[in-house]
C-alpha cells in the first residue's frame, strides 16, 4: 500500500494530527522551503471549545469544523492524508500507518489528547466524553432520546434515572456544559415536552478538588458556582467518582446516585504512539521535550499541544493542555524550522498566559485576562467574541453568529435532532 506522495527536493515535514497546534504549524509553514505532509484520521478540523454546544443541540457539527483539504488549496507542496498511524520507526525515518509507510525528514507529533478514565473500564464503557463531533453527536442523542422515553416510563425510579444528568469534571468543558443542559431545561423543554414535569430534571456537577474551574481565579471559580447554582445545577465537590454501571454513580465517600447519563469531562491524557520509548513518556501519557519541543532521544522528532510535556519554573509539572498553548506552539516551532533551514541557532519556547475564560449561560462568563478580572454580561460578550474570532472560515463564523442571535432573541434552538446510526455496514 502506497501514501502516493511525490517526491521533492525539498525536506519533508510530517504533521500528525490537525489540531490547534498541527494546522497552525501546517498554515505557517505554507509555500516555505519544506514539503509538507498533515495525516488525520478525519478529514476535517474541529473547534473543540465548542463541542459543547453540538451536544445541547446549539450548533450543527458543520458549524465548528472546516475540511482541511478546503483549507489548504492554495498551499504549495501540501498534502493531506487521511490515515491512523500505528507506528512510529524513529531508526528508519518513518511512520507506518493506514495507507503505507511515509518517511519523513522530520515529524511532528501534534495529535492531542483522549479522555482519561484512569484505568477503569467501566467509565469508559458507560459515561459519554466529549472529545469530539461523533462523541458530541452520541451525547446529544442519548440526552434526547431520555426525554422522550421518560414521557412513557413505568415508574417514577425509572423516570428520575433519565431526567437525572451527572457531569464529572468541572474545568471550563464541565461547567459549560452544565450550563449549557440548565438552559435547555429552563427555557427549550418547557415548550417541547409540556407533559413532562421540568423539575424533576436533576443536573448533577461533580468537581473531585475544592473548587470548580480551579485554573482560574478563586473569585472566577466563586463567581461560576454561584451562576450555576441559580440556574439549578447542583455543585458537588471534594468528590471522586468510584464506579458507574449505566445506572448507579457511586462516589468515594460511600454515596451514590442514580442516572441513566453522565458525561466525563474529568481528565485528559496524550494519545498513544507505538514507538515513542516509555523513558520520554511523562506525566498524563505525555511526551517529554525540550524547550525547543524535540524529543531528545528520537532525532528528528517534535511534539506539540497536549501530546507533550513541556516544562519551564512557572509550569513544573508541564504547561495546561488548552489551545493556547498548542497555537503558540505551533507558531513557534514553525519559526524554529525557518531556522533550522537557515542554519541558525533555534529559539526556546515560553508560553505566553493571556488568561483564560468560560461562559455558563445567557449573559453570565467568567474570564481572567491579562490580570483583569471580568464576569456577567461583560465577559459573556468577551467569550463570544475570541471564539468567534477563532473559527475558521467565514461561512462558519457567519453561521454560528446567526446561531447565537436566534438562539438570544427566541430563547429556543432548532436543531434537536435524534440522528441514529444507518444500519449499513461501516464506510
Amino acid at each position: 500500500m502506497s501514501s502516493n506522495i511525490p517526491e521533492s527536493k525539498k525536506k519533508r515535514i510530517v504533521i500528525v494530527g490537525g489540531g490547534f497546534g498541527g494546522l497552525t504549524l501546517a498554515e505557517k509553514l505554507k509555500n516555505s522551503s519544506y514539503q509538507i505532509v498533515l495525516i488525520d484520521k478525519l478529514n476535517y478540523h474541529q473547534f473543540p471549545p465548542l463541542l459543547y454546544q453540538v451536544s445541547t443541540s446549539g450548533l450543527e457539527p458543520s458549524a465548528i469544523s472546516f475540511p482541511y483539504r478546503k483549507i489548504f488549496q492554495r498551499h504549495n507542496d501540501f498534502y493531506f492524508r487521511m490515515a491512523e498511524v500505528f507506528k512510529i520507526n524513529a531508526g528508519e525515518q518513518n511512520i507506518e500507518t493506514s495507507i503505507g509507510k511515509i518517511d519523513y525528514d522530520y515529524l511532528v507529533l501534534a495529535a492531542g489528547s483522549d479522555s482519561n478514565y484512569f484505568g477503569n473500564e467501566n467509565l469508559k464503557q458507560y459515561t459519554f466524553p466529549m472529545k469530539s463531533i461523533p462523541e458530541s453527536l452520541t451525547l446529544r442523542n442519548r440526552l434526547l432520546q431520555n426525554l422522550e422515553k421518560a414521557l412513557t416510563a413505568n415508574n417514577s425510579k425509572q423516570r428520575q434515572a433519565l431526567l437525572n444528568v451527572a457531569i464529572v469534571g468541572a474545568g471550563a468543558t464541565g461547567v459549560e456544559i452544565a450550563g449549557a443542559i440548565a438552559e435547555m431545561k429552563r427555557y427549550i423543554l418547557p415548550k417541547d415536552y409540556p407533559d413532562l414535569n421540568i423539575k424533576e430534571v436533576q443536573i448533577l456537577l461533580i468537581e473531585g478538588s475544592d473548587r470548580i474551574l480551579r485554573a482560574m481565579s478563586y473569585q472566577a471559580s466563586q463567581k461560576a458556582q454561584s451562576f450555576l447554582e441559580e440556574m439549578g445545577v447542583t455543585v458537588k465537590l471534594n468528590t471522586m467518582v468510584e464506579n458507574y454501571d449505566g445506572n448507579l454513580l457511586q462516589f468515594s465517600n460511600g454515596e451514590s446516585w442514580t442516572t441513566a447519563t453522565v458525561i466525563w469531562c474529568s481528565g485528559v491524557k496524550g494519545v498513544d504512539f507505538n514507538g515513542i520509548p516509555q523513558n520520554v513518556m511523562g506525566r498524563g501519557n505525555r511526551i517529554k521535550v525540550n524547550r525547543y519541543n524535540e524529543i531528545e532521544e528520537l532525532p528528528h522528532i517534535f511534539a506539540i499541544g497536549d501530546i507533550c510535556l513541556q516544562s519551564e519554573p512557572a509550569y513544573p509539572n508541564g504547561y495546561p493542555q488548552v489551545a493556547p498553548v498548542a497555537i503558540q506552539q505551533g507558531k513557534h516551532l514553525a519559526n524554529n524550522f525557518l531556522r533550522l533551514e537557515q542554519g541558525i541557532q533555534l529559539l526556546p519556547f515560553c508560553y505566553n498566559d493571556k488568561g483564560s475564560m468560560a461562559t455558563i449561560g445567557r449573559n453570565k462568563a467568567v474570564a481572567d485576562l491579562l490580570g483583569l478580572r471580568f464576569s456577567g454580561l461583560s465577559a459573556w460578550i468577551l467569550w463570544m467574541t475570541v471564539h468567534l474570532m477563532s473559527i475558521l472560515g467565514v461561512k462558519n463564523k457567519i453561521i454560528i453568529l446567526l446561531n447565537w442571535v436566534w438562539n438570544y432573541f427566541t430563547y429556543d434552538q432548532s436543531l434537536r435532532l435524534i440522528i441514529k446510526p444507518s444500519s449499513h455496514p461501516k464506510i
